[in-house]
């Protein structure tokens, strides 16, 4: 994953977080529930968090997502990337058992998607809506003991005050959750999400229409809930957070156009390219690159720049600079022309809307 500083939560959400085999997540006291439709033995770890095979959803002619698939490692961030409409929402209410594929299969925390195991599921992942669904009357605390009581939490009130540190609002739990900014409802969000102790969490948009400040701080929870081991499914419409957060990302327009680490992507879209600057123009630049093995083709931009495609831009580099200097050049600057995320759903839209 790219760098990111170290959650300022991860202290206290170490303080949250049991691991799997302690207790079920959305706590149901302390015993284990069984179902003969579990993949992998209850709190192992083995297999995927999630496992999606041929997917579809369709709500009477129209479809919402498409012979879907994909799997998300356990403890990673997966990023669910796609314009409105595109699926992204339908798809987490459906791995979250809140209503049923068309066909297709998958498997969520080890347990079969099918009607029998939506309890073992539910008791394992935490969902976290774009829209938080308070209750705007009662205060922060309130709220999430009406949540804990529904989930029978055990000692609720120490998992309440250990969810309000994790998520950075103890000295805001008496108030009402009605005159919290967004960003502060969001936060009850997440701590209500953190109850339970999940596996997976399910995150909708959490910072749409969030400001800077408060985007950080979610930012940083999502960190710590790496850091933690929790698989975390995200979507969004950021593609800068996607790339700063997420280990892997999926592009979803009804069909999933693409998967995997961003850069996995970039390479797969794009040729490498290397920009070379230069003090003089080069007397015959066409030897010199041509005598380069790894260089595919190159351009003058200027009279001593040049862009160059390349097979690999880590191996080209070194010997580009050597041969530069061989020739009496004076090199100013090497540097990789890197495609940012944008560029590569950008790319896969065009393509999409081309089919």
């Amino acid at each position: 994953m790219p760098g990111l500083p170290g959650s300022v939560y991860g202290e206290a959400l170490s303080r949250v977080l049991w691991k799997p085999t302690e207790r079920i997540a959305l706590g149901v006291g302390e015993h284990e529930a069984t179902s003969d439709r579990r993949v992998d033995s209850a709190g192992s770890g083995a297999g995927p968090a999630l496992q999606v095979r041929s997917l579809t959803k369709a709500f009477g002619e129209r479809v919402a997502y498409e012979k879907v698939s994909f799997e998300v490692e356990r403890g990673e961030v997966f990023g669910f990337l796609g314009p409105n409409g595109a699926g992204k929402t339908t798809m987490v209410r459906t791995l979250a058992t809140l209503i049923s594929p068309t066909s297709g299969t998958a498997t969520v925390a080890g347990f079969e998607l099918t009607p029998a195991n939506s309890l073992a599921i539910r008791q394992r992942i935490a969902l976290a809506p774009e829209t938080p669904g308070l209750y705007e009357r009662l205060s922060v605390r309130d709220n999430l003991a009406c949540f804990a009581e529904l989930y029978e939490v055990a000692d609720p009130a120490q998992r309440i005050s250990q969810v309000l540190e994790a998520v950075g609002l103890s000295d805001r739990a008496r108030e009402v959750c009605g005159a919290l900014s967004k960003g502060l409802r969001q936060r009850v969000s997440l701590a209500r999400a953190l109850l339970g102790s999940p596996e997976i969490v399910f995150l909708d948009e959490p910072t749409s229409g969030l400001d800077p400040s408060a985007t950080r701080e979610v930012h940083s929870l999502i960190v710590g809930l790496r850091q933690q081991g929790v698989t975390v499914f995200l979507t969004t419409h950021r593609l800068e957070e996607a790339e700063r957060l997420c280990d892997r990302v999926g592009i979803l327009r009804t069909r999933l156009l693409g998967v995997g680490r961003p850069e996995e992507l970039r390479r797969r879209l794009f040729s490498q390219r290397l920009r070379l600057r230069i003090l003089r123009p080069l007397d015959d630049p066409g030897g010199l690159f041509g005598s380069l093995g790894g260089i595919k083709a190159w351009v003058a931009l200027d009279g001593s720049t040049y862009e160059l495609e390349v097979t690999d831009t880590k191996a080209v580099a070194p010997e580009l600079v050597r041969a530069l200097v061989a020739e009496g050049a004076d090199v100013v600057s090497v540097e990789e022309l890197r495609r940012s995320l944008e560029d590569v759903y950008m790319q896969l839209m065009q393509e999409e809307s081309g089919r």
